[in-house]
């Protein structure tokens, strides 16, 4: 496998650190496995979606985790549901399943929910005030906001 040469990005970025990182783990990452099917939309700006596919699985047989920027989604049917039945042809797939996404910086869960075999995971990316862009004063030191408060504009 080839390696990708990231220092012209280094040469004029600062703070990408995570880029290569993150690609890296992108093209190391063996996506045979396409159980379950799953889509990633936009929903509005700065709003996301996430739908799996997971017929047969029940809210208790679904676990849902976000740590370190990585959402992982997993499933595990019943044992003993599995037992009870005896299948002539089974086409719905029940196996364990285990899904991680990569989140960007400042994309948080908001909610999930299962509605007729679909989970979908909704997530919204929030950047912090300190995160927004600010107009630089030059010679005067000081920092100006982009976006005046609300005891600016009344005065």
């Amino acid at each position: 496998m080839n390696a990708i040469d990231f220092s012209p990005l280094y040469r004029s970025t600062v703070g990408f650190d995570r880029l290569a990182t993150l690609l890296d783990t992108a093209q190391n990452t063996n996506h045979s496995n396409g159980y379950p099917p799953y889509n990633i939309e936009t929903t509005k700006d700065n709003e996301y979606a996430i739908t799996i596919a997971v017929a047969g699985f029940a809210e208790s047989e679904i676990d849902i985790q976000s740590e370190r920027g990585v959402l992982t989604v997993r499933g595990q049917k019943a044992a003993d549901e599995k037992k009870d039945r005896t299948y002539l042809y089974q086409g719905i797939a029940t196996r364990t399943f285990e899904r991680k996404f990569q989140l960007a910086d400042h994309v948080e869960v908001v909610n999930a929910d299962l509605a007729n075999g679909m989970l979908t995971i909704n997530l919204v990316k929030e950047i912090p005030e300190a995160m927004k862009p600010k107009r630089i004063a030059i010679g005067g030191g000081s920092v100006i906001s982009h976006q005046k408060t609300e005891e600016e504009v009344a005065a």
